[in-house]
């Protein structure tokens, strides 16, 4: 049979030679903590188009563990209510809950850079497997841990509980934080927000570290680290690419019906400077969040076969429709905000700054505004104000 303490400690070496898992006693926690009890009941893997069941009941022992400790991430719920054991065969669904892989989950509790005592506020418990390694550092007095489902949430409870961590779980809606236990000397998100809530500012500690995933594209999104100053603002940096789910309060809604109705009246039309197809890359994707915050990139297939792409902003009742002209794309842009002159805008200044990465993206966080900038592109700043 394999033996789960063995995987747990190959996982950990796996973690290690990957240059993510670098502090001893986090390797400890990640060779204690059983990332199987989590899982239950069961999980989901992608075929594609569709999504196969599989539970810990009725799947050999040795099979379960070996998925348990594959190092990817686990889809455990599907549209916000579907659990493996729910399922007689593959479905198609949108993944609304997951086990993170435990390379982005690692990574994220290294970069808290915590020490004893730290008290700490997580932001998505999910199946609770992070919670229980920050658990099983700081001891479960120390951490508390807030999830939006509450199916999900009694699942996590139930598996931190078997796990022998009786740690402050709650129900509720993690934008808001959790006031009761603050202040907190780190928060950590594990769902992406368009923008870092200043509840989270609000319930750390001067000098506590906030860190979480922000833009609202499925990709495009970046890990923001920010030190809360006495001033009660917050600053910080990018530290690098991250892909979480949104969180369920910001999530936009799918846009539906004839998009042709939706582009029906331009005001301009004009070849592009920058091809649309720039938006699929990463960092391009994150400057576009920047440049038109509330925008979503849509691609679709023209009658003929050609391929269209799309930026629209439905709270500004604005769009930028792209069309291959031949070798050329064209933009035809409608509404209030001409959403391309701005995206491309941004786009040309990055390439004329030499297209820096994502960890050159700086952040400041104050209780009327986010601004965003890269110190050697003068043009290249954003502010973002709360209404």
């Amino acid at each position: 049979m394999t033996d789960p303490a063995s995987e747990r400690r190959r996982m950990a070496t796996v973690l290690m030679n990957e240059g993510v898992l670098k502090s001893p006693w986090l390797r400890a926690a990640v060779e204690a903590v059983s990332r199987e009890q989590f899982l239950r009941p069961g999980v989901f893997l992608d075929e594609g188009r569709t999504w196969r069941p599989v539970t810990a009941a009725d799947t050999d022992p040795d099979e379960w563990v070996k998925i348990a400790y594959s190092v990817d991430t686990l889809t455990t719920q599907l549209d916000g209510h579907l659990t493996a054991d729910q399922a007689d065969g593959p479905v198609v669904g949108v993944p609304t809950s997951s086990s993170t892989d435990p390379a982005t989950v690692v990574g994220m509790i290294e970069n808290l850079d915590l020490v004893t005592n730290h008290r700490v506020l997580e932001i998505g418990t999910g199946t609770g497997y992070s919670t229980a390694l920050m658990c099983h550092c700081l001891g479960e007095d120390n951490v508390a841990t807030v999830e939006v489902d509450a199916q999900v949430a009694a699942r996590a409870d139930a598996a931190l509980e078997a796990a022998g961590f009786s740690t402050w779980t709650v129900t509720g809606d993690g934008l808001l934080g959790h006031p009761y236990r603050a202040p907190y000397d780190r928060v950590i998100a594990t769902c992406a927000v368009r923008r870092i809530p200043y509840a989270w500012i609000r319930q750390t500690r001067p000098g506590g570290v906030v860190l979480g995933t922000v833009g609202s594209w499925p990709w495009g999104t970046g890990l923001a680290k920010l030190a809360v100053g006495d001033d009660g603002t917050a600053e910080g940096s990018i530290v690098g690419r991250s892909s979480f789910m949104q969180a369920r309060a910001q999530a936009a809604a799918p846009l539906a019906g004839d998009l042709s109705a939706r582009t029906a009246y331009a005001d301009t039309e004009r070849r592009t400077q920058v091809p649309p197809l720039a938006l699929e890359e990463w960092m391009p994707a994150f400057l576009a969040q920047l440049a038109a915050p509330g925008a979503q990139f849509v691609r679709a297939t023209n009658g003929d076969g050609s391929p269209l792409r799309y930026l629209f902003d439905p709270e500004r009742e604005s769009f930028a429709e792209f069309f291959l002209d031949g070798e050329n794309w064209t933009v035809r842009q409608g509404g209030p905000v001409a959403l391309w002159d701005d995206v491309e805008r941004s786009l040309v200044a990055w390439r004329d700054a030499g297209a820096p990465e994502i960890d050159s993206v700086r952040l400041r966080v104050t209780p009327a505004s986010h601004r965003y900038w890269i110190d050697q592109a003068p043009s290249l700043r954003w502010e973002h104000r709360i209404v």
